[in-house]
């Protein structure tokens, strides 16, 4: 949850451009990302349960300042690409590790049902990071160039990762290791190591109750945040001058904080017809090719980011096993494989192939987005206690 927070991330593809990338280019760089996402997302995930969620986003934060070094001082395809893999590896870090840090922290305080509350506040947080890294990235870029924007988003990203280390961990049971078999969680004789990690949280997001089409969910509609890679793009197609992008699509993360915040008052029957009619709003952007249809985009994506933290919620809630972070890293591996349907087409047919794409993931997701939360015996319970969450 770094990215958004250095000035680099608004400017990073009109780097790329800077230096001679085409569109699909830059796709195929975005691609390189995901395909890091896919190989060690899951294997990341499984090192955060088995050592420390907060080394692991500690460790993600240094890693992605490796990208950004290599970023500044040897700007080109390769260089691009070698950082894009250790951003990917540097994500998987922080992924999953975030959601399990926080749900499991509340559930030591006794307050598992604050989960979506909380997370869509640390989810508008990280949107709302974006507002001093675009007036940064405004301020440094005519001082110093790229290279000035780079070398502060290093600094940032070390300085994250310093004060990460400080975050207390949640105590984990010592006795045991829960078992998600059968859809019942049960303790059995610890199996410590790796594998045995790794191993749990494969057999809890397989077999838990309702765990799967969670997964799913999740995965597809975080698939197309991808989009927001290429809001600086639409911003230059859509006439806005290149010096003003930063603070021309601020307002995007802006209204995606907002939905973030609204989301714990969102009932889980409006997720559809909230993510429909952003969909349809994003496409009247579209068609309209204005700088004023970034307003449009930015309702779209305050809807969007309100639905996205629903579903997480609500996976979180359904995971009954103690590899917390590996079975939402089994969600990132979908992401990250959807993900890169989205490249694919924008580098095929920009925006118009994008609205087609998100028009058939709302289509696909909305089954999931209507059911209810089972129990372990298949009948729906609220969440309200962090009963059956060991």
């Amino acid at each position: 949850m770094l990215a958004d927070a250095v000035p680099l991330y608004p400017l990073y593809a009109l780097l790329f451009s800077a230096h001679g990338l085409s569109d699909a280019e830059i796709s195929a760089l975005l691609a390189v990302w995901s395909l890091t996402g896919v190989v060690a997302e899951v294997p990341t995930g499984a090192l955060a349960d088995r050592f420390s969620r907060t080394g692991s986003m500690a460790a993600g934060g240094a890693v992605q300042a490796l990208a950004y070094v290599l970023w500044t001082a040897f700007p080109g395809f390769a260089a691009f690409a070698a950082g894009f893999v250790l951003w990917g590896v540097g994500g998987t870090l922080v992924s999953g590790a975030v959601e399990a840090w926080l749900y499991d922290s509340l559930v030591e305080l006794g307050e598992p049902e604050r989960f979506r509350r909380i997370y869509g506040r640390l989810d508008a947080c990280e949107l709302l990071a974006q507002v001093p890294a675009a007036l940064g990235a405004t301020v440094l870029l005519p001082l110093g160039g790229f290279e000035l924007v780079g070398w502060v988003s290093v600094a940032t990203c070390l300085g994250a990762a310093t004060a990460t280390v400080r975050l207390p961990e949640p105590a984990r049971s010592d006795d045991g290791a829960v078992s998600a078999a059968g859809g019942v969680a049960t303790t059995e004789p610890a199996e410590p190591g790796y594998v045995a990690t790794l191993r749990a949280g494969i057999v809890a997001a397989a077999r838990g109750p309702g765990v799967r089409s969670a997964l799913l969910v999740v995965a597809l509609l975080t698939s197309f945040d991808n989009i927001e890679e290429y809001f600086g793009l639409l911003a230059e197609d859509w006439h806005v001058p290149v010096q003003w992008v930063p603070l021309a699509v601020l307002g995007i993360p802006l209204a995606g904080a907002v939905g973030a915040l609204i989301a714990a008052r969102v009932r889980d029957a409006w997720a559809t017809p909230l993510l429909a009619a952003g969909v349809v709003l994003f496409a009247v952007a579209g068609l309209w090719a204005h700088p004023a249809g970034l307003a449009l985009v930015a309702v779209f994506y305050a809807l969007y980011r309100a639905v996205l933290v629903v579903v997480e919620a609500r996976l979180q809630e359904r995971i009954t096993s103690d590899a917390r972070a590996t079975v939402t890293s089994i969600a990132g591996v979908g992401t990250e494989l959807a993900g890169l349907v989205l490249f694919a087409a924008w580098a095929l047919a920009g925006l118009p192939a994008a609205l087609v794409l998100a028009a058939l993931i709302a289509l696909a997701v909305t089954p999931g987005l209507r059911s209810r939360n089972p129990g372990p015996s298949g009948a729906v319970r609220p969440h309200t206690t962090g009963e059956g969450t060991r």
